[in-house]
């Protein structure tokens, strides 16, 4: 039997369905998804396996304007996949075209696209009539020769499979890369503290869920199978700990209920989550914070 196993990196504009896709290729969800923008900070890696083909999907953070270190180190991350990646996959979202962002991450696959493999996914087809959807990519393959075009609905599931097969046919021949029953190459203290940042993001509003983090603390193994997970929710200022904790720790609890829930289901048992939440002034500026969420803090200089 051949095998094939290689990185696939997803990148493109902030909520483009990066996250949404690599979950819809992996079959589980791997990566966090909220409809607020920038909320991947890691290069989640996800596992997918299409027959003898393994493809680890390197989940970007979307490519934006930076302007504080976090930023500068999410984006740096964000081509940092694509240029270790065997193949590159760019989304572009259907209804909104050929954005000022589509144009800048092209004008720089020109720099890191030479001689790699760059394919086009136009996400969210259901958005718009045929003819937008022919005229679009008429237009983003006259401005850079992608290897392959795929029309898809990252949410919806419409030409995944085929971007799938397609992947696993066009990487290297080599062994592969993890276990054939991994879905993802994140510590679960990690995954765990994603699913609580989730929640909290689609929870709170504005720009409150940008200027906290989560960390797993402390991950104890019990006896009768359940594992107790201490987590800690920091913020950068006063004010913010009363919104995260709400009116008599109402929100607090909501965001626990649900990030247990979850886990238990992505587990498969019992799950004693608790969470405190801390004032930290500076942890945008704290080294530490960066190498929870897997970022190179000197990447955001």
């Amino acid at each position: 039997m051949t095998t094939r196993a290689g990185f696939v990196a997803l990148i493109g504009e902030p909520n483009a369905g990066k996250s949404t896709l690599t979950n819809r290729l992996v079959g589980a969800k791997v990566s966090i998804v909220t409809h607020k923008v920038q909320t991947t900070r890691a290069r989640i890696r996800g596992v997918a396996m299409d027959g003898d083909a393994q493809i680890v999907l390197v989940d970007t953070p979307g490519l934006f304007k930076p302007r504080r270190r976090l930023d500068r180190a999410m984006v740096a991350a964000a081509w940092g996949g694509a240029a270790d990646a065997d193949i590159t996959v760019l989304l572009v979202e259907a209804h909104r075209g050929i954005t000022p962002g589509v144009e800048e991450i092209l004008s720089r696959l020109e720099e890191i696209g030479q001689g790699r493999t760059v394919v086009l996914a136009i996400n969210k087809i259901d958005r718009v009539q045929a003819p937008v959807l022919l005229a679009l990519t008429k237009d983003l393959n006259e401005r850079y020769a992608f290897a392959e075009t795929f029309m898809i609905s990252a949410e919806k599931g419409h030409g995944a499979a085929d971007l799938k097969r397609w992947l696993g046919e066009h990487l290297p021949e080599g062994p592969w890369l993890y276990p054939e029953d991994q879905i993802a190459d994140l510590p679960l203290r990690m995954i765990a503290a994603e699913i609580t940042r989730e929640k909290l993001t689609l929870r709170l509003h504005q720009e409150l869920p940008y200027q906290l983090t989560v960390e797993t603390e402390a991950w104890e193994e019990r006896e009768d199978g359940s594992a107790r997970i201490d987590q800690i929710v920091y913020v950068a200022r006063d004010g913010h700990k009363g919104i995260v904790l709400g009116h008599r720790g109402e929100t607090i609890k909501s965001v626990s209920t649900a990030a247990r829930t979850e886990l238990e289901e992505f587990m498969g048992r019992k799950v004693h989550l608790f969470l405190q939440v801390k004032v930290r002034p500076n942890w945008l500026d704290e080294a530490e914070r960066y190498s929870e969420m897997g970022l190179d803090f000197r990447d955001g200089a």
